[in-house]
């Protein structure tokens, strides 16, 4: 399909935004050698980024008027979303913890289901059944009825469940703006992070190192973040959700070639499998007009 003049920018975007989702556990594996991990690198990024965010929420408090407490449910779980990404890629497997996250279209399909009363025609159910049988075979199938699960692995699962919810209320609430929506996002991962913080002795860095997390929480975190839900809310539903597969594929492939990880045959069967629901699911998507404002 040839993307029209009005399309290019928005593919683009999402392209770039993919990719940098896709490498994201680059800089935080990179941030966490410095000795800042968990939740003080989320408070300090996410901190940062909200920064910048505040005044655009308190510029835009008109447009949302009413949506307040559907702002609130993004932010809790856009922002539990965004710890659970942040801790599972620092301190697991990245290949594992994307396809495990890559369950986001599962939860989504079913959520749309319950909540939003969206049809799941055979397409869609064949999709649930091999992204679900691939996570089973990638968690060491039988063994995962032994309890037999990492807690990172626990936290890439239920991190794609929230990411789905996020999801949602973003589509269900389309004349809130964009930038409001995702400023919301941002804010609670870093006011959910605030409580943890006591459970940890604050990290002895130097000052550098601070900055270099500001700076990973603006110029990496942020972008990404508002360059996907700026893409997504322009463009035909199902060449979005092409594209952001661009994602696993990019984890995928930088974690073996740079981080130097191995899968099993196992793994590589059951990636294919989550990899094929997600490409079901978006040549499933139908064309979804865009209305939300930026």
């Amino acid at each position: 399909m040839a993307i029209s003049p009005s399309q290019r920018w928005p593919v683009f975007a999402l392209v770039g935004s993919s990719v940098m989702w896709g490498g994201m556990w680059w800089p935080l594996k990179q941030i966490n050698a410095l000795g800042i991990g968990g939740i003080p690198l989320v408070i300090c990024a996410f901190g940062a980024a909200s920064l910048l965010l505040l005044p655009i929420l308190a510029l835009q408090r008109r447009s949302w008027t009413g949506d307040g407490r559907f702002l609130l449910l993004i932010a809790l779980l856009g922002g539990y979303a965004n710890i659970a990404y942040t801790e599972a890629l620092i301190y697991g497997e990245v290949v594992r913890v994307m396809v495990l996250f890559y369950l986001v279209p599962v939860w989504g399909v079913l959520g749309g289901r319950l909540f939003l009363g969206e049809r799941i025609d055979w397409i869609r159910g064949l999709g649930v059944v091999l992204a679900l049988s691939g996570a089973f075979i990638i968690l060491g199938g039988f063994k995962v009825l032994a309890g037999r699960i990492a807690w990172t692995d626990l936290l890439a699962v239920t991190c794609g469940m929230a990411f789905a919810g996020n999801n949602l209320v973003f589509r269900a609430r389309q004349a809130s703006p964009v930038s409001s929506k995702v400023a919301a996002m941002v804010l609670g991962s870093a006011v959910l992070a605030l409580p943890l913080a006591f459970l940890a002795p604050w990290p002895q860095v130097a000052p550098a190192s601070w900055g270099w997390v500001a700076a990973y929480g603006i110029g990496w975190m942020l972008v990404a973040t508002a360059a996907t839900q700026w893409a997504v809310t322009h463009m035909e539903a199902g060449r979005a959700s092409t594209l952001i597969i661009l994602e696993l594929v990019t984890a995928v492939v930088s974690a073996t070639l740079i981080g130097g990880e191995r899968m099993g045959p196992g793994e590589w069967f059951g990636s294919t499998l989550v990899i094929a629901a997600a490409l079901l699911e978006a040549w499933r998507a139908e064309p979804q007009p865009a209305t939300s404002t930026v």
